[in-house]
Parts: C-alpha cells; structure tokens; sequence
C-alpha cells in the first residue's frame, strides 16, 4: 500500500504595510486592567502555542484590520498566501433585559455612574455585571465562536489569536468597545444612565424634606435683604460642607469635551481644569487650617 504524506514547507508570512501593530514589543500586550483583563481570560482556556504564534503575528503587524460590532468582532489577516485571511469572532450580545438590570445596577452606584458618565470605565465594573447576574468577559472558551479562511484546522488558528491580542489594545484605545462588543454602545449606555439618574433625582426631590429640617427656604430680591446680606443665619449652623476631592475629577469637564473657545493656543477647557484644581488645592487647605502660598501675580 503507498502512502503519501503532505510536507509544507514553513514559510513567513508576507509583509504588510501598515498593519495593526501591537505597541508591545515583549511580555504582556495591553496597559489597562480591561485589555489585560480580556487576554487573562484568552489565556486561561489554555490555547497553547496558537496564542504564542498569534501574539508573534500581532507583533508583526500581520493585521490589516478590525472592526468591532455588537456581538461581533471581523477583521483582516495577511499570511502566506497573497490573498490576507478573513476572520470572524463571535460573542453572544446580552439581552435587553439583561443590559436593563446592568444598566440600573450602574445608575444605582454613584461611583459607577459618575465615572462612565465621564467617559471612564471603573475598575470594578465587573460587579455590576455580577450583582445584574451575568458577565461582561467571555467566561468559557466556547463562549466565543471563530472563523479564519485559512486552511489551519486549529480553532483559533494564529491568525484568530492575532486578533485576539490586537484587540486587547483596541479595548486600550476604547474601553466602551467591550461594552458594544456585548450588545450596547458608549451612547447608548451613557443615555439610559442619564434617564435613570434623572428619574432618581426627580423621584428623590419629590419624597424628600427640606434639607434643613424644619427650616423652609423662601426666594427673596437682593434689594429685600442688603442690609444682612453677609450675616449667617441660624440655618447655617446646620449645613455640613464636605471638601474632600470628587471620585472623578473635573467630571463635567469630561463630559463637555473640547469648548468652541480658545484663548491664544488653549481650549478653554483645559485652562479651566487648571483652575478648578487650583481652587479645590487651596479649598481643601483653608479647611484644614492651612494658610496658601504666595501666588506670583
């Protein structure tokens, strides 16, 4: 009986000009705690040396391109035919109705709304997915569905696992892709945070008494009270200030992005971030009984 074995010879993949090239040139690929979160979770389905060959191929800009849609991840990879490779990764998007529970979970949570708002993505995120009862990362290796054109009968091939690096550093770039990935866009989540915060506040100011119990405050025209504008009233005993710094620094700031004005080469934004921290710097002082430093004029 003859028997016949197919030998291919090893080859390197062909050049690509412009590709996806992973910002890592050894060691971990991914800055933050959400893209090293993400290729923890790769590495812990145990993928062996596919992961190795991809990470080698992500170092190498052998990706041309990916684009991130709910529930879906497509991208591009030149190997060693002419024609580059066509990739697919799969991810089950969340149900609306479990987006509705992490959602409320979030607008519940003054720190969680407050940073994503500012369009920061908490640390701890992942609680508010595991109290809703579900999770944002894949936890299974068969929770993600993959495709490669290539003639590779490994699933993921080096090709997939390439991708997988690379978009650890997409997540870098936009942490809210790992929210579209399952199924809800950055405006999408921002806007019914939103909708939940202000339906809590006006729910909050309707079932809620005078701050200062017993005490009702009554508008009056300045031309009514010049005479004790600057005198403290007994109310006053009773407000509390709190001076420590925000969770989220200058988070309006954030949310408003770039102001249509500049002065010389300044946003004005920016200019006013100096100044807001400034000023809470010598507020936090006074409160302390420090006196400021001389200020040059």
């Amino acid at each position: 009986m003859n028997r016949y074995w197919i030998y291919y010879e090893k080859a390197e993949p062909k050049e690509v000009k412009n590709g996806l090239k992973a910002k890592s040139r050894r060691g971990c690929i991914g800055e933050t705690w959400w893209s090293k979160r993400w290729v923890q979770t790769l590495e812990s389905f145990n993928l062996g040396a596919r992961l190795t060959r991809g990470r080698s191929y992500a170092r190498k800009g052998q990706v041309i391109s990916i684009d991130v849609q709910p529930g879906m991840v497509r991208a591009k990879v030149q190997g060693t035919m002419s024609e580059p490779y066509k990739v697919s990764i799969a991810l089950k998007p969340l149900s609306d109705e479990d987006w509705d529970k992490v959602t409320g979970v979030m607008a519940s949570k003054a720190v969680f709304a407050a940073s994503l708002l500012s369009g920061e993505m908490p640390q701890n995120i992942e609680e508010a997915f595991s109290e809703a009862g579900v999770s944002l990362f894949p936890e299974r290796n068969r929770d993600l569905q993959t495709e490669c054109s290539c003639p590779d009968w490994s699933n993921p091939c080096k090709h997939i696992a390439a991708v997988y690096y690379l978009l650890a550093e997409e997540f870098d770039g936009d942490p809210f892709l790992i929210f579209k990935l399952r199924g809800r866009t950055k405006d999408q989540i921002i806007e019914a945070l939103r909708a939940l915060r202000s339906a809590g506040d006006d729910e909050e100011a309707a079932n809620s008494p005078d701050p200062v119990a017993g005490v009702h405050f009554k508008e009056k025209n300045l031309e009514d009270s010049l005479d004790c504008f600057w005198q403290k009233k007994a109310a006053a005993d009773h407000l509390e200030l709190d001076l420590k710094g925000p969770k989220v620094e200058n988070s309006v700031l954030k949310r408003l992005g770039d102001s249509p004005l500049t002065l010389g080469r300044d946003n004005l934004s920016a200019l006013l971030t100096k100044a807001y921290e400034t000023a809470s710097r010598s507020a936090q002082k006074r409160a302390r009984g420090e006196t400021d430093e001389a200020v040059p004029q």
